[in-house]
């Protein structure tokens, strides 16, 4: 899918872009890594990870937004961030949740933070969400805190519909964050940036 047919999101270190054929590879070993693919399932073969970069392409062209593609300063690939909906049906659904999955050695620099604030922007400025979640499971410790640091809070928890009863992965942690607290937590940490100029 060629750049400039679907939107495409800068931050001040990322570029977070429409996919491209050359990310399948690098895709394909972020989604064999076991340390990356820790709190999910199962590794994904080639098939199945191009699979998956199929779905995320799909979900662009029905919805208009989508999991870009993030191309950082030194690396054309590192993973991916955004907005999807989810395809299972829980009490909370249906929503658009905000998500990511970066390779290992992208890792603890602030990536998936950043990228994934320009995505919950993005949501309700532009496509006009009124509500963003997101999920993982309950021992996810880095991925909950960056849902912290977005501003999201804690919701309570959930079994997973896609998994078997007693699963290790089952339980899963929600959280929450509206329209309006977005908006005011952006103006608050606006007037403290202000502040200190």
């Amino acid at each position: 899918m060629p750049d400039g047919q679907l939107p495409s999101l800068q931050t001040p270190r990322l570029h977070m872009r429409p996919w491209r054929p050359s990310d399948r590879e690098p895709f394909a070993a972020l989604n064999a890594d076991p340390v990356v693919m820790e709190h999910f399932p199962a590794l994904l073969t080639r098939a199945q990870s191009d699979a998956f970069a199929d779905r995320i392409e799909a979900h662009f062209v029905e919805h208009g937004y989508g999991l870009w593609a993030i191309e950082s300063e030194d690396a054309p690939f590192i993973g991916f961030v955004g907005l999807a909906v989810p395809g299972f049906e829980a009490a909370f659904t249906p929503c658009v949740e905000v998500g990511w999955r970066l390779a290992r050695a992208h890792w603890h620099r602030g990536h998936a933070t950043e990228a994934a604030q320009a995505a919950i922007a993005h949501g309700f400025e532009d496509v006009g969400l009124d509500e963003i979640v997101s999920f993982t499971v309950v021992r996810n410790h880095p991925s909950r805190r960056v849902m912290e640091k977005l501003g999201m809070h804690h919701a309570g928890e959930f079994d997973h519909p896609t998994l078997p009863s007693g699963h290790a992965l089952e339980r899963h942690v929600l959280y929450r964050l509206d329209a309006d607290a977005w908006r005011t937590r952006t103006l608050r940490n606006q007037g403290a940036t202000s502040s200190t100029e």
